[in-house]
């Protein structure tokens, strides 16, 4: 049955009388504010945007990159198996309240605030690419009711190229939540596998994997060798948030 369009005056009238009832507040901190997915002055303020010099591959802050494929030592000592990884912010109260609510407060609607500033960060890597999130097992997606990275990839790219089931985790793995590098390393450690529905497709195929949070960057990593060893020709990492160790400079 078809749908019937509003008039355009009847439709303003109605917008208005939702704004009154429930008005637009800020992801943040909840004020009332302007407009959808809009922050506050202050919460927009707190939000560290990650536009200064940075490695080339990690996005880990820089002091100076003289050049334009700039790595960091810990790149260069052990080079991940994706290409890059761009991320909007760091991981900060703003951006961790945004993050905690998508994933654990049941507020879907966050991804599309998340999506302005994750599509300014992408910049054209999304053009013709394979938009993958990172899987959740089927147990925690049916506990959650839905996986976060999959909400951002849809927001991220409405019309795009999504591959929501590409890759599987086929076993649970313990929260990595208060591990460090290592323990989160040998936790994902072959939890993550090919949809082999995708096989073909992926072979050759530009790639960007869609998560949260980039804390170690252990589940991307583990993600990304699958997505490697199924031939993909390359691998964009994209994030909402990056932890920025207190040791990086320009911290």
């Amino acid at each position: 049955m078809p749908r019937l369009a509003l008039p355009r005056s009847l439709h303003a009238l109605v917008r208005a009388v939702v704004d009154f009832a429930l008005p637009p507040r800020c992801p943040g901190c909840g004020v009332v504010v302007a407009a959808d997915h809009s922050f506050c002055l202050a919460c927009w303020q707190s939000l560290d945007f990650l536009r200064g010099p940075a490695c080339a591959v990690c996005a880990a802050p820089l002091e100076l990159a003289l050049y334009d494929d700039a790595r960091c030592g810990a790149c260069l000592a052990d080079p991940p198996p994706f290409d890059r990884l761009r991320a909007a912010v760091a991981y900060g109260l703003i951006a961790r309240a945004l993050a905690l609510k998508l994933k654990y407060g049941r507020r879907p609607g966050i991804a599309a605030t998340m999506a302005g500033p994750l599509r300014r960060a992408a910049g054209d890597m999304l053009a013709d690419a394979l938009v993958v999130p990172v899987p959740l097992h089927r147990c925690r997606l049916w506990w959650r009711g839905y996986n976060q990275s999959a909400l951002i990839a849809r927001a991220v790219t409405p019309s795009g190229d999504l591959a929501l089931d590409l890759l599987v985790r086929r076993r649970a793995t313990a929260a990595l939540r208060g591990m460090g590098p290592s323990a989160r390393a040998r936790t994902v450690a072959g939890a993550f596998a090919l949809n082999p529905v995708w096989a073909a497709r992926v072979r050759g195929a530009r790639v960007v994997l869609v998560d949260d949070v980039y804390t170690t960057g252990a589940t991307v990593r583990a993600c990304a060798r699958v997505l490697r060893a199924a031939g993909a020709a390359e691998i964009t990492v994209l994030c909402w948030a990056r932890v920025v160790r207190d040791g990086d400079p320009a911290r």
